[in-house]
């Protein structure tokens, strides 16, 4: 089979970020700098460039490293609850973007001003009551993350398999659906139950492109289906690969740890020590608990290849 010669159902996902596949690369700190994001973007896939880690100088500098590496669209993922969101946000609109991933707050005070600039929205929700309201704050898609997601997840725990039932057929907008998202017959499943895309993280955070460090990319493909646990409940709950940290965490929240308590254990600096720097035992190793999936390290085209391959297969076995 040629993968080449794939026809994806039809989607407003693929009229919206004008590609060729309803995947989008997800926008993770510490890993989703240009070069992943226009080595996705080459694929036919929509790149995002992680801008939660950066600070609008090196924003610029990575979406400059994207335009030089790519011709197709790319976006940026934008976390709305840092103080440098409005700098970061016109820092991109200077630089050419025009599709925005928000993230970590409403969506109602910048889609407004996005959409006046003509760009294309795009808001990140754990739940079935944030999308409709952010289908209300006049955003042109949403993204639904499931729990099993990494990194910092919804507060109610809800399952990919459980949202995609929960938002088929309500909503006007299309959804893309993320957390636990790794393989070709998972993007044939979520397209039959009413996504319009699937947005994967933990699979590109593991491939040649990715500027996560190759001591994490490593532990990736040595987890086995229980290496990941969701941490940090009473802060923001973070799902994370266990580690030395994550068992500190742990036995803290155990014994019923203060919000201070645990704030000071987890300390400054903690995720980009882990996923950036490599340090696999006092870092914070945020990634999806489909790692068990992840065997080798791949370049973004092999990955995009394998998974549209497997999405054949899976539906040849149904027809």
């Amino acid at each position: 089979m040629n993968s080449e010669l794939i026809k994806w159902p039809k989607s407003r996902i693929l009229e919206l970020f004008a590609i060729e596949n309803p995947i989008v690369q997800a926008g993770m700190v510490w890993v989703s700098g240009g070069k992943l994001a226009a080595a996705a973007a080459n694929t036919g896939c929509l790149g995002l460039i992680g801008a939660g880690s950066m600070y609008p100088d090196l924003l610029k500098e990575q979406i400059n490293k994207a335009h030089a590496l790519t011709q197709k669209p790319f976006g940026v993922n934008i976390p709305l609850l840092y103080d440098k969101t409005e700098e970061q946000i016109k820092v991109a609109l200077h630089a050419g973007v025009k599709i925005f991933f928000t993230s970590a707050g409403s969506p109602k005070k910048w889609t407004p001003f996005l959409k006046k600039e003509g760009c294309t929205v795009v808001h990140v929700v754990s739940s079935p009551e944030f999308a409709q309201k952010s289908q209300d704050a006049g955003v042109d898609a949403v993204v639904v993350e499931g729990f099993e997601a990494g990194g910092h997840n919804g507060r109610d725990e809800i399952t990919s398999l459980v949202l995609l039932q929960q938002l088929q057929n309500k909503l006007e907008i299309p959804f893309i659906i993320a957390g636990g998202f790794a393989t070709g017959s998972s993007i044939l499943g979520a397209l039959a139950m009413g996504a319009e895309g699937v947005q994967i993280g933990t699979a590109f955070a593991a491939t040649v492109e990715s500027s996560a460090h190759d001591n994490f990319k490593q532990a990736m493909c040595n987890a086995q289906y229980n290496s990941t646990f969701l941490r940090m409940k009473k802060l923001v709950p973070v799902r994370l690969l266990e580690n030395d940290f994550a068992q500190k965490v742990a036995q803290a929240e155990n014994i019923c740890a203060s919000n201070e308590e645990l704030l000071k254990i987890l300390g400054k600096g903690r995720a980009k020590e882990g996923m950036l720097n490599g340090n696999l035992q006092e870092g914070e190793l945020e990634i999806g608990q489909i790692v068990s999936e992840i065997k080798e390290i791949i370049s973004c085209a092999n990955l995009v290849h394998k998974l549209k391959m497997e999405y054949l297969e899976a539906r040849m076995r149904i027809l």
